[in-house]
């Protein structure tokens, strides 16, 4: 992981797994990296369970959540936590993606990650995808993050910083 830290601005992100995976090499992976390119990583860890999610999104206000799958369980997870995520009018509004081992078996992954597209995610990385991609989503959040925090100061009566 020997690369130049990204000319992006830095962006806070929720780093998570689903609530049936106990894998952390995945995440550690990634937070580094993302870190590595000048980002802010909060690492929920292994079985993050749906409302301890939502609650910490809620607190944190993230630039993006990031569900990382190694179980191939990741496609039922991740649809139980975009649901959780959409439900909470606080945190509706925070962009997703999701990434890794979605399926046990390659047969009905166009579905999978259609249902996912579906259920509020903004991207679906299959497994194998170069975690690049994922430094190129954060790349292009800068008018997602700059809407939210102008309606962040319209809700406490401030203009936004």
């Amino acid at each position: 992981m020997h690369s130049l830290p990204s000319t992006e601005p830095s962006r806070r992100v929720l780093l998570t797994t689903g609530s049936s995976d106990a894998h952390t090499w995945n995440l550690v992976f990634l937070q580094l990296f993302l870190e590595e390119h000048g980002h802010s990583v909060l690492n929920l860890g292994p079985c993050v369970p749906e409302r301890l999610l939502v609650d910490t999104a809620r607190m944190t206000s993230p630039d993006l959540v990031v569900v990382s799958s190694v179980n191939g369980h990741g496609h039922q997870d991740g649809l139980r936590a975009a649901r959780a995520l959409h439900q909470d009018e606080d945190t509706r509004g925070i962009p997703m993606v999701i990434g890794g081992l979605l399926g046990i078996s390659p047969e009905g992954a166009e579905e999978r990650t259609a249902e996912l597209l579906a259920a509020g995610y903004d991207a679906v990385y299959s497994d194998g995808t170069e975690p690049t991609a994922l430094l190129r989503h954060l790349g292009r959040l800068e008018a997602v993050v700059e809407e939210r925090a102008e309606a962040r100061g319209a809700c406490t009566g401030r203009a936004a910083a």
